[in-house]
């Protein structure tokens, strides 16, 4: 088994490359905040369709093996980890920092990218922030992340890189004696898209919305006769 500490090395570069590959983007893929915007135009400024159509995108990527083994996919990208392990999650990063995004949340703020990460693992999450002296409560996890120090983040994205490559080597999708990717059916297991769906549901509940749903551009009479100004709808 390999040891602790290259076990805790390997978390922090999959973190690295989830972060980097997943909300800004390389290669095939644009970033999350334009695919969360490229969703919104399609879902005609309704941002709970937008992330409905986002999710469904995603969910389609993580089930599609060939994207992170062919060319074109995961494996043209600058990944320094078994790309049978990062797949993945870099797909269920993009798509959880377009739901961040379009729910009004800043993707470039340490605390929102500490809240992405915890959503890819799902249930275990909680017990992350547990053990890093988080209480979560009543509040989604990106609230109770708000106004960490610097420090408690980066201890949250330790415990939580370190967990991933934990599941990874749980599900064989990566030899951890020998920190190499399998061939075949694991890597189909780790691009999984009911697990991207899975994910998809801890997103929305850790990212709550503080923006309206909706807000459309009206022209409405006012002022003199035949003077026309520009007004918003705004529909929750």
């Amino acid at each position: 088994m390999a040891d602790e500490n290259t076990l805790v090395a390997l978390g922090e570069r999959l973190v690295a490359q989830v972060v980097e590959l997943g909300i800004r983007g390389g290669g095939p893929l644009s970033t999350a905040v334009e695919s969360a915007e490229q969703h919104l135009v399609t879902a005609m400024g309704d941002r709970e369709e937008a992330i409905r159509r986002l999710v469904a995108t995603h969910v389609r990527l993580a089930a599609a093996s060939g994207f992170v083994t062919g060319l074109g996919g995961i494996a043209t990208l600058p990944v320094t980890v078994p790309a049978s392990m990062a797949g993945l999650y870099i797909i269920a990063t993009r798509m959880t920092a377009g739901i961040a995004h379009l729910r009004g949340y800043d993707v470039e703020t340490d605390e929102v990218r500490s809240a992405i990460l915890v959503a890819l693992l799902g249930s275990a999450g909680a017990a992350v922030l547990r053990n890093t002296g988080v209480e979560i409560g009543q509040r989604s996890t990106a609230v109770a992340l708000e106004r960490l120090p610097a420090q408690a983040l980066s201890e949250v994205n330790k415990r939580v890189g370190h967990r991933l490559v934990a599941k990874a080597g749980e599900k064989g999708v990566v030899n951890l004696t020998k920190l190499v990717p399998l061939v075949g059916g694991p890597i189909g297991a780790a691009v999984d898209g009911v697990s991207c769906k899975t994910i998809a549901g801890y997103a929305m509940r850790t990212f709550i919305p503080v923006v309206p749903r909706v807000v459309l551009a009206e022209v409405v009479p006012h002022g003199e006769p035949g003077e026309v100004v520009q007004g918003e709808i705004v529909r929750d």
